[in-house]
């Protein structure tokens, strides 16, 4: 069992920045693949980035250039970093770690941001 505790949500206004940091409880952290996904109201959870064990990452189009995601092996944290934030980033991000079949969510932290 791995639990992911998110923080760094809040409100923001358009063209700020945030940083979101997940925890997790697992000392075998580094082999994990870490992503950050988002949920907006009335739409499905989508992934925003992606990073394997090997620092490999992935974004999707819409942050691409914005966020910047990057984990901290030793301290078993991931982060997002997310700059020129734009109102359609706001949703419930949400951490998730997972290797071969298994994966696990954090509760998530809103980030919401004003125009």
């Amino acid at each position: 069992q791995v639990q992911l505790v998110e923080s760094g949500g809040g409100l923001v206004q358009s063209g700020g920045s945030l940083r979101l940091s997940c925890a997790a409880s697992r000392r075998i952290f580094s082999i994990y693949t870490m992503g950050w996904y988002r949920q907006a109201p009335g739409k499905q959870r989508e992934l925003v980035a992606r990073i394997t064990s090997g620092g490999r990452t992935n974004y999707t189009d819409s942050v691409k250039g914005r966020f910047t995601i990057s984990r901290d092996n030793a301290k078993n944290t991931v982060y997002l970093q997310m700059n020129s934030l734009k109102p359609d980033d706001t949703a419930v991000y949400y951490c998730n770690a997972a290797f071969s079949e298994y994966y696990w969510w954090g509760q998530g932290t809103q980030v919401t941001v004003s125009s």
